[in-house]
């Protein structure tokens, strides 16, 4: 199935995309076409293909047909880190922080990967090099100022999601790849949260997020894309999503 949004150069566009482990189809023929500042929420049932698509998009894995293009270059092929340089960003499900580290420091180590520099956890970094700047900066937007130098792992887990936010803003990520953000969190984090990521969409981020909390895709995206068995099932607008009796039999006959 080929879905295209609009007729331009897109920030992140999937062709025919496929991945085949031991003969069974993971993902089957995906193409989705994503123009800048857009966002995309991805929904499905469980084992639906999610982040399996995120993690080939992020070429955490690669597949075994089709092509994917980043700001119009093929990337298919190229490592995370190659597409994280280009600015294509990814939060996981667990998160990837390093709990050892103050907040700060993990965003500043982000800053400092995107600048150029090598991680030196032996020589304390000066207040005010530019990658200090940038880290500091991610962290205001997220409204941790007050938490940089506590400890990754004391802090809470809603904190922790928008510590990688911060990441990302530090890593200058043009694209941001969102799996379930609002896992685990608290309802009032999940306000916080659906208000820093629409934000973030606002300021010109071009989104996809994967998310079970429908109110918070419905309220968030522009486009909902349906994931059944690896295939994409439907696209379209959150209320022509919603109202879609195929998309609501793919949820075991619940309304959306």
């Amino acid at each position: 199935m080929t879905v295209t949004l609009e007729a331009q150069v897109p920030a992140l566009r999937a062709r025919d995309l496929g991945f085949r482990v031991g003969g069974l189809d993971i993902i089957k023929g995906i193409s989705l076409s994503v123009p800048p500042g857009h966002f995309v929420g991805i929904i499905g049932p469980n084992g639906a293909g999610k982040s399996t698509l995120l993690n080939l998009l992020s070429g955490v894995l690669r597949p075994t047909a089709g092509e994917i293009e980043l700001a119009g270059r093929v990337v298919t092929h190229t490592r995370p880190a190659v597409r994280a340089r280009r600015g294509l960003g990814r939060t996981f499900q667990t998160s990837s922080l390093f709990n050892g580290l103050s907040a700060y420091e993990n965003v500043r180590l982000a800053a400092q990967a995107h600048l150029g520099g090598s991680a030196r956890f032996y020589r304390p970094p000066r207040a005010r090099d530019a990658a200090s700047i940038s880290a500091t900066g991610a962290l205001e937007q997220v409204g941790l100022a007050d938490q940089a130098h506590r400890l990754t792992g004391l802090l809470s887990h809603g904190d922790k999601r928008k510590v990688e936010l911060a990441v990302l803003l530090a890593s200058q990520s043009a694209v941001l790849l969102l799996d379930e953000p609002m896992a685990g969190v608290t309802a009032d984090d999940v306000d916080q949260l659906s208000s820093l990521i629409g934000g973030l969409h606002r300021d010109g981020h071009t989104v996809l997020m994967v998310e079970h909390h429908m109110s918070v895709v419905v309220g968030l995206a522009q486009t909902i894309a349906v994931l059944d068995a690896g295939a994409l099932l439907a696209l379209g607008t959150p209320a022509e999503v919603v109202a879609n009796e195929t998309v609501q039999q793919a949820y075991l006959g619940q309304p959306l």
